[in-house]
């Protein structure tokens, strides 16, 4: 479990510092923090932790399909989103994933633990703001045209990658707006994807952690409609719960069954199924996050700007940014107790890309400081 932001707790011991004196960029969670409505309600449930939490999280199953009115049979909580996307994996069992580059880690990681799974994963282009095209992405997921202009052979298990003719795959994964670029991919255009994905009978995999900030993009009521279409739901950045852990997805009701026969039992705790109804119907703290990131968004952006720093439009809460010298400012910001995250280690980014969070103004006012502090000294 390396390579991602939030961790505060290995900074903290390093560098000597206060974990409450870290200044988070690495990780993209809401600054407001945890909704009040939340700590109220979790002091008064604390109780309830004598019980084992239920299985199969029913309460909040059932507030979560009367908020996006959905069946709640087609529902399962989870971990966090993560957790879901392994279990995806793990009880579908694909033979072949197509995968974009760069997107959200996890997706390779659990395709990584079956053996016997091949990969491949489709480029998006720096010159196109990292893009996914959907005429060349269904394309690509039913083999049809020149794959090779669109997709690179990927480095996780490169000994199982297909290399023949017959290149349609069983699974894709595709993360809207995606981590780590910000980029969105209209309603449009992903019904083009999802379409073609059904058509191909290959199932798609659609992670949607961070589109509470364009919530008229998200493709959750569609599902219904498509044997072929997962939308996966997190709970953890824009409710600021990444400590608790709280996630959902939304599945065909033919692969519920199989989905829950390879699911862990209680992996979503009492505490964390509350939270997860009460932050849901916080609609003032909703109101006010959106309102706070818009604002904080164009803070940055400007100050990017004025530093001659390349950025990636984005419609999520946090920003890529390309710096020659990324390391080394990654580096400098650590020491003081900065963290931004370095995506070096993501397949299709070099060392050169930065991912920053958006924070509150203070925190965001301080980092555009820092950096034209280095920006300076290194001119």
């Amino acid at each position: 479990m390396t390579g991602h932001g939030g961790d505060i707790y290995r900074a903290s011991q390093e560098l000597g510092i206060a974990e409450e004196k870290i200044i988070d960029f690495s990780a993209s969670i809401n600054p407001l923090g945890i909704p009040e409505t939340v700590i109220a309600d979790i002091k008064k449930n604390a109780v309830n932790c004598r019980h084992y939490p239920d299985s199969e999280a029913r309460q909040l199953v059932s507030h979560l399909a009367k908020i996006h009115r959905i069946n709640p049979e087609s529902i399962i909580c989870g971990n966090g989103s993560t957790e879901l996307i392994y279990l995806v994996v793990r009880a579908l069992k694909p033979d072949k994933v197509l995968i974009p580059a760069p997107t959200f880690s996890e997706y390779e990681r659990a395709c990584r633990m079956n053996e016997e799974l091949r990969v491949m994963s489709y480029e998006l282009r720096k010159e196109n703001n990292f893009d996914l095209n959907p005429d060349e992405f269904t394309s690509a997921m039913g083999g049809d045209g020149n794959l090779d202009a669109g997709t690179h052979n990927s480095e996780i298990t490169p000994s199982r990658i297909t290399h023949n003719s017959s290149r349609t795959f069983d699974m894709a994964f595709i993360c809207n707006p995606n981590n780590p670029t910000g980029r969105l991919i209209k309603k449009s255009d992903m019904l083009k994807i999802v379409d073609s994905a059904k058509s191909h009978k290959c199932y798609l995999v659609i992670d949607e952690a961070f589109i509470d900030f364009s919530p008229q993009d998200s493709m959750l009521r569609d599902v219904r409609n498509n044997p072929y279409l997962i939308v996966l739901r997190s709970m953890t950045k824009f409710y600021a719960l990444a400590g608790l852990r709280i996630g959902y997805g939304v599945f065909p009701l033919h692969i519920v069954e199989t989905l829950r026969k390879h699911k862990e039992p209680w992996t979503v705790n009492t505490l964390v199924q509350r939270a997860g109804m009460i932050a849901a119907d916080d609609v003032a703290y909703k109101q006010e996050t959106l309102s706070l990131i818009k604002k904080e968004k164009t803070f940055l952006k400007d100050g990017f700007k004025k530093l001659n720093i390349d950025y990636i439009p984005s419609s999520a809460n946090y920003y890529l940014i390309r710096m020659d010298n990324a390391q080394a400012v990654i580096s400098s910001l650590r020491k003081k107790g900065i963290l931004v995250r370095s995506c070096h280690n993501f397949t299709g980014l070099d060392a050169s890309y930065i991912r920053i969070a958006v924070k509150n103004r203070k925190d965001n006012a301080l980092l555009l400081k820092e950096l034209a502090n280095l920006c300076r000294a290194w001119s």
